[in-house]
């Protein structure tokens, strides 16, 4: 197979409709020629590093636009049947503004789940909001959840309603952001 096949076959989709195996296979090229190319220039490492790791980056974005393309990376997945464990809707008592979102009042310990999907793409402790969570959804937007407990890791593809966390006490804040711009926090909650 020569580069011109590779390429008809990428615009007409039908890698969407070929062996899962063969996603897979070009996934793992990707990933290699990016890291090739990173390692072997010294000047597109460090544009590399400038603009996706020192800047906010939507790997949302890549992702969708890599499931579009070529389907899941994750060879069979189309075959896992995978039930939700927690779905809930957020449930709170009291919103009030609180800085750039708002501050929930909710039961002690409270579950907080997702309100969108996305990927996870900041864990750590923000100033005046405790430990936070950062989901940015696929459209762009990002949701801090913060003042809670969590064990999902950096990066993790989070669904929507999927847990995200337990509130320290019974006090969590949200806060709505697209392109650094503040949302209003009642168009989502």
């Amino acid at each position: 197979m020569n580069i011109d096949e590779v390429r008809r076959i990428i615009r007409k989709k039908e890698i969407k409709k070929s062996n899962p195996l063969s996603r897979f296979l070009i996934f793992v090229i990707l990933t290699l020629i990016t890291l090739i190319v990173l390692k072997s220039n010294p000047d597109i490492k460090k544009s590399f590093k400038e603009k996706v790791l020192s800047k906010n980056f939507s790997f949302a974005k890549i992702n969708k636009i890599f499931k579009d393309k070529f389907g899941s990376p994750i060879p069979f997945s189309d075959k896992i049947s995978t039930e939700p464990v927690f779905s809930e809707k957020l449930d709170y008592k009291e919103a009030s503004k609180y800085l750039d979102g708002v501050k929930l009042s909710v039961d002690k310990n409270y579950l907080i789940p997702s309100l969108k999907e996305g990927i996870v793409v900041f864990i750590g402790d923000k100033e005046s909001y405790g430990n936070t969570v950062i989901i940015e959804g696929t459209d762009g937007v990002e949701i801090w959840y913060s003042n809670i407990n969590s064990s999902i890791k950096l990066y993790d593809y989070i669904d929507k309603g999927t847990l995200v966390g337990e509130a320290k006490d019974n006090t969590i804040y949200l806060v709505f952001k697209k392109d650094d711009k503040i949302l209003n926090y009642e168009k989502y909650i």
